[in-house]
């Protein structure tokens, strides 16, 4: 590829016209964001169960004595051999924010419903640190649309990214955002799947730079190329 080459001055005038899409693009983007914190509430009312390294935990426990919990559904299913290659891309993002997002009051953690045995051993190969626990003993993924049931498996539809899909896998990435005002007081906020967990993914936003993108128009599909880290 090889685009147009032109004087400084012809660069600027296009970079200036593109900048003032850019800071609309921004606005909208905060507007999105502030209805996003508008949406309404609803109650979670399973007493959901969690196998973390410290033992059985539940969903309030998950949130660390903070009032908001950001969950990312991590693709790994109880009869997978290794996670999802694509949440992998997602969680080689994942190491250094929990820190920072409970400086704003938000505990964050991955999620699956392998065993932990099985989350621990594939955390360890990749080098990861981030909290993440299995939801293996509960209902949890399911009542959250990143699981398919075995039904739903063989019928080759289930509900996903709030409407009914077709379904050729049990699981699906997801991410989840929950509130706690007291205890026993859990609400479910927000939801997002498929490409909105995009905004999660710093890798593809700097890929978002450079000339030639995420250059995947020529793949079958667009993360094709993905491998996990120590695949390369």
């Amino acid at each position: 590829m090889r685009n147009q080459v032109v004087s400084h001055e012809d660069w600027l005038a296009a970079r200036l016209e593109l900048l003032a899409a850019e800071k609309e693009f921004s606005r909208q983007r905060e507007a999105l964001t502030r209805r996003r914190m508008a949406m309404p509430w609803e109650r979670v009312e399973k007493p959901y169960r969690f196998e973390g390294p410290k033992g059985v935990a539940t969903l309030e426990d998950l949130f660390g004595g903070r009032s908001q919990l950001l969950v990312y559904h991590f693709m790994l299913g109880p009869d997978w051999q290794e996670g999802c290659k694509h949440c992998s891309f997602w969680a080689d993002n994942f190491d250094g924010i929990p820190v920072h997002l409970a400086q704003r009051d938000v505990t964050f953690t991955a999620i699956s419903r392998a065993p932990l045995p099985q989350i621990e051993a594939y955390r360890q190969r990749m080098g990861w640190h981030f909290p993440w626990v299995s939801s293996g003993a509960s209902d949890f993924n399911f009542d959250y649309q990143a699981s398919a049931t075995p039904e739903e498996l063989a019928a080759g539809r289930a509900v996903y990214n709030f409407a009914i899909r077709p379904v050729t896998v049990s699981e699906m990435v997801g991410v989840s955002v929950f509130y706690r005002s007291g205890p026993g007081e859990v609400y479910h906020t927000y939801s997002c799947y498929a490409r909105g967990v995009e905004m999660l993914n710093g890798a593809y936003h700097y890929l978002d730079l450079v000339p030639k993108g995420r250059d995947e128009g020529g793949l079958r599909y667009p993360m094709e190329w993905v491998k996990r880290h120590d695949e390369y």
